[in-house]
């Protein structure tokens, strides 16, 4: 699996950014796509997540609300909108999949948000 994420940047809070995450090597059908995102000095944790196939998803209580996940299919490609984004948002974000019947991720690079107050 290789994962191409792109889109972050320098935001002021309030503001928005969409993370895009290129998506190649699998059919994607059987999987689970997500967002991760890392602090310094933090253990990175989930943010969002997305079925491939039935586009069920799952959002950190800190984002909902706030972010939202989607995928384009033909595209293979899960997006991540971020809308009125916080200082505390400010991390290293990584798109990861895994097989819906596995535990383990396969990571993307990450690209970094910073959100200034």
């Amino acid at each position: 699996v290789q994962l191409q994420a792109s889109g972050g940047g320098l935001v002021q809070a309030g503001g928005s950014l969409r993370l895009s995450c290129a998506a190649s090597g699998r059919t994607f059908s059987s999987y689970f796509m997500g967002w991760f995102r890392q602090a310094p000095g933090m253990e990175r944790r989930l943010v969002a997540r997305i079925s491939w196939s039935g586009g069920s998803t799952y959002y950190a209580d800190s984002v909902k609300g706030r972010f939202t996940i989607s995928r384009d299919i033909p595209k293979n490609t899960v997006y991540l909108q971020m809308n009125s984004l916080k200082p505390e948002d400010t991390a290293v974000y990584y798109c990861a999949a895994r097989r819906s019947t596995q535990v383990e991720y396969d990571w993307g690079q990450g690209t970094q948000v910073t959100v200034s107050s």
